[in-house]
């Protein structure tokens, strides 16, 4: 089977790959996308968003990925339902095999496969799911004005979230599974002045309870203790602050990542250290995590690998 070419593909839907690849199809690249495993990614399992430029009375997670689906699509992107399960970058160009095990090979790849929120791993997280349950206060909090809510997590993430909401909502819980805040000294002193933070230390969460929707917590102090105590907690909003976990597996040992797995970029460009090699959005962004920042770092990419294929006469 002869292997399929192109000069830019992109790895990875969401915001960044949808993006990249409406800057890569209007410059004529024809770019050839592969959506993954998460079809228009995290924001598919999003109800409303209110903080993407252009929707002045907020869109629909799906409804808005669908477009810039159809965006892509209409400059001329190929978008294709499939993963890639392999790449090799030490040689050019680049190969990269499908799970149906087609090769391709590209003169540029753009690299937006995102980053997964770490669960708990209950299945009352999956059943609540956009119910309740959301993995970004940043994203999701402005629904809980003047409500109860509930972090989990104790490191500054968390106490970052935490401080966030406690602006919006009337008060926030902060689950804690040991005795103390793994955060900074600073983000600490912050939520312990915080007057509507309370820290449930050594606290374990094991469900989640409300008819449509998240109405309590069911928690743990001390669990598998004799002093184990189980009560309940009434809140609106359970907010899952324990890391994120970058989609990268497939590409360590090709390109250079971070200790949690992060795609290192050479800024400002979105370059990796393999030269026409290229990354955008959560998998190589431990920081904001936002919609509107992947598109900005899929655009970014685009341009990055239309000035690569200039510079080495390709195009």
């Amino acid at each position: 089977m002869e292997d399929k070419k192109t000069k830019v593909l992109i790895i990875g839907s969401g915001p960044a790959g949808f993006t990249a690849g409406i800057y890569a199809s209007r410059a004529n690249l024809r770019p050839i996308l592969f959506e993954g495993e998460q079809p228009g990614g995290q924001l598919t399992q999003t109800t409303e968003i209110e903080n993407f430029p252009g929707y002045p009375d907020g869109v629909q997670g799906m409804q808005m990925m669908n477009e810039l689906r159809d965006q892509a699509v209409r400059f001329g992107t190929q978008v294709l339902s499939r993963t890639i399960t392999e790449v090799h970058f030490s040689e050019r160009p680049f190969r990269c095999t499908d799970d149906r095990g087609e090769v391709y090979t590209a003169e540029t790849v753009i690299i937006c496969t995102g980053a997964s929120a770490k669960y708990l791993g209950l299945p009352d997280e999956e059943k609540y799911r956009g119910l309740g349950v959301s993995a970004c206060a940043t994203c999701d909090g402005f629904f809980y004005r003047k409500k109860d809510v509930a972090v989990v997590g104790g490191g500054d993430t968390a106490c970052e979230e935490a401080l966030y909401l406690s602006t919006l909502c009337r008060k926030v819980y902060m689950i804690v599974r040991k005795d103390y805040l793994r955060a900074s000294k600073v983000m600490r002193q912050r939520v312990m002045d915080k007057e509507n933070i309370e820290i449930l230390f050594r606290c374990n969460t094991v469900g989640l309870f409300g008819e449509d929707g998240v109405e309590g917590a069911r928690i743990v102090r001390d669990m598998g203790t004799e002093l184990e105590e189980r009560f309940d907690i009434a809140i609106e909003g359970f907010f899952l602050a324990i890391g994120h976990k970058p989609n990268t597996d497939i590409f360590k040992g090709q390109i250079e990542v971070d200790e949690l797995g992060y795609i290192k970029t050479e800024a400002p460009y979105t370059s990796t250290n393999v030269p026409g090699v290229f990354a955008a959005g959560d998998c190589a962004d431990p920081i904001y995590r936002q919609a509107v920042t992947s598109a900005g770092t899929g655009c970014r990419a685009a341009l990055d690998a239309e000035r690569f294929l200039v510079d080495h006469n390709i195009l």
